[in-house]
């Protein structure tokens, strides 16, 4: 089970404006605006990846064959946000919502971001679950920490200020924003 990003919500964890202070850009050297963008757009990925946390608020799909036995299903997005969405999508496609008061978040959404599934849930059959949820900081989540939003920052200036200077493939994180993200990275066994 993987769950699947539906939709993107909120707005990037540093603005533009910010990361041109950061960048000490004067307010008429904006010809490398629509370049910033981009690279907080990909400094934010890199982050994510290196620190197993989501940065920016997203809703995600799971898709369930099986309701899992012993009523856990962890997933690999933190921090949880909310449940929104519950429902059974039978063989034709025809989905019909069920309420997603027996589906809840798990106590540590931060560290071990679980879904907890009741006992009164219907069977499934050859039907499948679908279950929606929101995931991310920002937006209705916790704050992005402050060590993560540093290594965002510094993952811009780094490749703003390098961009083409050395051959082949690069870090996706420089030494710096790397060490910051592991920091707060999200262990799993």
């Amino acid at each position: 089970m993987i769950p699947i990003r539906v939709e993107e919500s909120g707005v990037e964890p540093v603005s533009l404006t910010e990361m041109r202070t950061y960048l000490r850009l004067s307010s008429d050297e904006t010809a490398e605006d629509a370049l910033i963008g981009r690279l907080i757009v990909a400094a934010r990925g890199a982050v994510e990846a290196a620190s197993r946390r989501l940065l920016r608020p997203a809703r995600f799909r799971v898709v369930l064959t099986d309701w899992p036995p012993l009523g856990l299903l962890p997933l690999p997005l933190s921090p949880l946000v909310a449940v929104t969405r519950a429902a059974l999508v039978d063989e034709s496609g025809a989905v019909t919502d069920i309420a997603p008061g027996p589906i809840r978040l798990g106590p540590d959404v931060w560290e071990a971001p679980c879904l907890l599934l009741g006992p009164d849930l219907p069977p499934l059959g050859t039907r499948t679950a679908l279950i929606e949820v929101v995931a991310g900081c920002g937006g209705d989540g916790p704050p992005v920490p402050e060590p993560l939003l540093q290594a965002l920052c510094l993952a811009v200036a780094d490749g703003f200020e390098n961009r083409g200077d050395t051959a082949g493939v690069g870090a996706a994180l420089p030494p710096s924003a790397l060490g910051l993200a592991a920091a707060c990275r999200r262990m799993r066994l």
